[in-house]
């Protein structure tokens, strides 16, 4: 996964009001690291949040997936 890759959210992070499913943007990617820079925001363009995290944290968006909306708690 590379900077600007779309990623999806592998588990719920309620103190973030996120969950497994929500898609994030990959903002930094730093090479030695297996850790990740994610933007998640709302379809207004509004940051939800910006969060450090791991490989096990976020999965590759897969293009034949559908996206889904919620409203935020």
């Amino acid at each position: 996964m590379k900077e600007l890759d779309l990623v999806v959210l592998t588990r719920d992070l309620p103190a973030h009001s996120l969950k497994a499913g929500d898609v994030g943007t990959i903002v930094y990617a730093p090479e030695a690291v297996d850790s990740f820079e994610v933007e998640f925001v709302r379809a207004d363009g509004q940051t939800v949040a910006l969060l450090s995290l791991g490989r096990s944290d976020v999965r590759p968006f897969d293009g034949a997936e559908i996206l889904q909306a919620r409203p935020l708690v």
